[in-house]
C-alpha cells in the first residue's frame, strides 16, 4: 500500500535540507512544519539549553482512534559531515549522493518512513491507538539530543528507533555497553636539542602503556579503541603533557569492566615507571539492553515482518542508538533496520525497494497493534 513515488519524493526532499549535527534549525523548523500538516500535535523541547545545539528535540503526537496500546517511533534529525548541499541521484532503483557528500539516509529514511505511514493511516482511516514520533538532535554526537529529552513527555511505554542499517529485517535484541576514556598524562618538559635527559616524554609514557594493550576486537563480545591523541607544544620541547580519548564496548559487564581496568592499570604503571603524573575519567557513554524473542517489541516486530512475507532477524550490536537512552528511562525500545548501507561515507546509499519496506514495516506494525 506504500506509494512509492510520493515515499522517495519526500525522501528526495528530506536529504536536501542540510542538518549537519548542531545545526539542524533548518530541518527542525522544516519538521515542524510537515508534521503539522499532517494533523499531528508537535511539542518541542527544551533541549537547546542543555546541548547548545542549534535546535530542540521534537515530539508530534497522533491521538488515538481506537482503544490500543500508545507506542512510539522514533529517529534522529541530524547526519554526519560532509552533510552540506547533498545531491542525491536515482541510478537502477538506488539513492545515491553525487560522491561529494554522504546521502543522509541515517536517518532520513526512517523520518520519511514515518511521514508515508502517516499518510497511509490517513488515507485508509486505519485504527490506531496514540503514535507518538521522536525526532532527535545530535544522535551522531553521542546520542546528545535523546539525554536531553524530557521522558515525561512521551505517553507510550514501548517503540521503535528506525536507524539501523542493512535490508529490512533485522531485529536488535542486544547492544553493548560503551564506557569514554579521558586519559591526561604529564611528563616533564625540557629543550629537546641541549638537554633531552632532564625531561620526560608524555607521549613516550603513552607509547609504553599501549605497547602492552589489548585493543580492537578483545573478544567476540568487548571492543576498545584509543581514538584521539593530543599533545605537544614545538618539535624542540620533550613533550610535557598528552590527552587521549579512547572507549570501549562490551555486551557483558564483566567484560566492559575487566577492559577499562586493563587499560587503567597499564597507563597508570608506564606513568609510575616513567616519572609522570596521569588523570583518568572513565565515563559510562550509555547502558545496554538485552531482549529475547518474548520481548514486547521484539514480539510485535516479528510478527509485522511476517506478515509482510518478511524473514525476521534477531542480532546482537556493537553500536549505540537512541534506543539504548529510552531503554535506560524504562521505555522498552528495539531498533529496527530501515535499508540504508555504507553509512557515515560518500558512497552511501539506500534502494528504494528498501525504503519502501522501511515504510511498510512500520505501518504494519501499528495495524497489528490495534487489532490485538
Amino acid at each position: 500500500m506504500v506509494n512509492s513515488k510520493r515515499l522517495v519524493d519526500t525522501f528526495i526532499e528530506l536529504v536536501q535540507i542540510d542538518s549537519e549535527t548542531g545545526h539542524e534549525g533548518k530541518f527542525q523548523a522544516y519538521l515542524k512544519e510537515r508534521f503539522q500538516a499532517l494533523g499531528l500535535e508537535v511539542i518541542e523541547d527544551n533541549s537547546m539549553t542543555e546541548t547548545g545545539f542549534g535546535a530542540n528535540n521534537l515530539l508530534c503526537r497522533l491521538p488515538a482512534t481506537t482503544d490500543a496500546d500508545a507506542m512510539f517511533f522514533s529517529c534522529h534529525m541530524d547526519t554526519v559531515t560532509p552533510g552540506v548541499g547533498i545531491k542525491p541521484q536515482i541510478k537502477d532503483d538506488i539513492i545515491y549522493s553525487d560522491g561529494s557528500t554522504i546521502l543522509g539516509a541515517d536517518d532520513k529514511a526512517g523520518i520519511a518512513a514515518m511521514i508515508e505511514t502517516i499518510q497511509l493511516i490517513a488515507e485508509n482511516n486505519t485504527p490506531h491507538g496514540t503514535l507518538e514520533f521522536v525526532i532527535s538532535i545530535g544522535e551522531e554526537s553521542g546520542l546528545i539530543g535523546i539525554k536531553a529529552f524530557d521522558m515525561s513527555l512521551l505517553e507510550a511505554d514501548y517503540g521503535f528507533v528506525l536507524d539501523t542499517g542493512g535490508p529490512v529485517g533485522s531485529i536488535t535484541i542486544g547492544t553493548s555497553t560503551k564506557a569514554r576514556l579521558e586519559i591526561v598524562i604529564d611528563g616533564i618538559a625540557a629543550h629537546a636539542g641541549v638537554e633531552p635527559e632532564k625531561g620526560v616524554s608524555a607521549l613516550a609514557i603513552a607509547v609504553s602503556a599501549m605497547s602492552q594493550m589489548k585493543l580492537g576486537r578483545i573478544d567476540s563480545e568487548t571492543t576498545a579503541n584509543i581514538g584521539t591523541i593530543e599533545g605537544g607544544t614545538a618539535t624542540n620541547v620533550v613533550m610535557e603533557q598528552v590527552r587521549l580519548v579512547a572507549e570501549v564496548r562490551s555486551i557483558q559487564m564483566e567484560s566492559y569492566e575487566k577492559q577499562i581496568q586493563h587499560m587503567k592499570d597499564l597507563f597508570e604503571k608506564a606513568t609510575t615507571e616513567m616519572g609522570g603524573a596521569i588523570t583518568i575519567n572513565v565515563e559510562k557513554s550509555y547502558s545496554g539492553f538485552h531482549f529475547d524473542a518474548e520481548t514486547k517489541v521484539v514480539k510485535i516486530a516479528t510478527e509485522a515482518m511476517e506478515n509482510l512475507g518478511m524473514e525476521a532477524k534477531h542480532e546482537i550490536s556493537g553500536g549505540g542508538s537512541d534506543a539504548n537512552v529510552l531503554n535506560e528511562h524504562g521505555k522498552e525500545t528495539t531498533n529496527l533496520s530501515i535499508g540504508y548501507e555504507k553509512i557515515h561515507t560518500i558512497h552511501e546509499y539506500i534502494p528504494i525497494r528498501e525504503l519502501e519496506k522501511a515504510a511498510a514495516l512500520a505501518y504494519e506494525i501499528i495495524k497489528q497493534v490495534a487489532t490485538k
